[in-house]
């Protein structure tokens, strides 16, 4: 295989590089918005793709962000990759603040009570068990069971869907309104050096018949 690492990475280091790059969030964070200055479309497209990819991270829809990221971008008209490579404002460093805004604000907007959302970790777990449980069940006599993951839903999922809304389209908007003159200058500046270097070129045959 061509393409196949030479270091065959353990699940345990493959896992700790996706909470914790090895160069740091700070240098993932570098990548990421060096890849998408460097992407061949206009600054309006690229941030809208910029804005899918940061809406889609205040959706409780972990482990499907890329595909919702992709959707919205393609409805938005924006650059597909952008938007994958934005759904990476949400991460380990972000995602207690996000996930805390929005269910915070999703409980004040459903009249939720306080304490109904309290007991996080249990309810996840319990939705978590109701999964594997009811996937046993299809081979098994045992008895479907959705109780936690209704208690879940109503109490968790729907809150933070519906919270993450406002703060989602503020952050993205604002994202977006930064990203495009940020883009747009990067353009004309890499251009300049592009122009700057083909003149360079295009000077040394003349130089050297000369000589």
């Amino acid at each position: 295989m061509v393409f196949k690492r030479r270091d065959r990475r353990a699940v345990g280091r493959i896992v700790l590089d996706l909470i914790y790059p090895r160069g740091g969030w700070a240098r993932a964070f570098e990548y990421v918005k060096h890849r998408v200055r460097r992407l061949p479309d206009t600054p309006e497209k690229i941030s809208r793709g910029i804005w899918a990819g940061v809406f889609v991270c205040f959706t409780p829809m972990f482990g499907l962000h890329f595909v919702f990221a992709a959707i919205i971008a393609r409805l938005l008209r924006g650059n597909l990759f952008a938007a994958l490579m934005a759904t990476f404002f949400g991460n380990p460093l972000t995602f207690p603040a996000i996930g805390y805004v929005s269910i915070i604000f999703g409980t004040w907007l459903l009249d939720v009570p306080q304490a109904q959302v309290a007991g996080f970790g249990d309810k996840f777990a319990a939705a978590s068990f109701d999964v594997w449980h009811n996937i046993r069940a299809i081979f098994t006599a045992d008895s479907f069971n959705w109780r936690g993951m209704h208690v879940f839903y109503d109490d968790v999922f729907f809150p933070y869907l519906i919270g993450g809304i406002l703060p989602g389209v503020v952050t993205a908007t604002f994202c977006y309104v930064l990203s495009v003159p940020v883009i747009r200058a990067y353009q004309m500046r890499r251009k300049k050096i592009l122009r700057a270097k083909l003149g360079q070129l295009n000077k040394r045959p003349s130089s050297e018949d000369d000589g």
